[in-house]
């Protein structure tokens, strides 16, 4: 699993010019599904995010975890993550999952991060055409792949 992770302000997603999901201070997590991943990949990322020490504490260091400073998370798919640009210029996104794995392993993300988190969380359509909409707080963005942990 891939992640763009970023602080923001606020986020939302809109689809056919309706807003479907909203948040304010928090952090928008896209995600890339890649058929190798798993049960592991999933909590392990789950945690990783959740836990994350990026919003600032009393003394305007970044110290405090989204459960700690009490934010929210947006989660969006994102299979363009996966995408490969070593030959020509045409990305090739054959690492991403096809929908009938990719959607099953997104929505046991969106689980256990709310379960992780402790709250619900919003979410984008699997599939959709979605205009994403943010307000970057830093700018901090950070990229997490499950590949990479060690």
């Amino acid at each position: 699993m891939r992640t763009v992770i970023q602080r923001v302000k606020y986020a939302s997603v809109t689809i056919d010019v309706v807003v479907r999901s909203a948040i304010k201070t928090g952090l928008l997590v896209l995600v890339g599904i890649e058929d190798a991943d798993n049960d592991e990949d999933v909590l392990w990322l789950a945690k990783k995010i959740c836990n994350l020490r990026v919003f600032d504490d009393d003394n305007g260091v970044m110290n405090r975890s989204i459960i700690e400073a009490d934010g929210e998370i947006l989660l969006v798919s994102q299979f363009t993550l996966h995408a490969s640009t070593k030959k020509g210029n045409r990305p090739s996104y054959i690492r991403a999952s096809k929908p009938e794995i990719a959607i099953p392993r997104y929505e046991q993300f969106c689980d256990e991060i709310a379960l992780q988190l402790g709250k619900p969380v919003q979410t984008g359509e699997f599939g959709a055409d979605m205009k994403v909409e943010l307000l970057n707080d830093g700018p901090v963005t950070i990229i997490i792949d499950t590949k990479n942990r060690e």
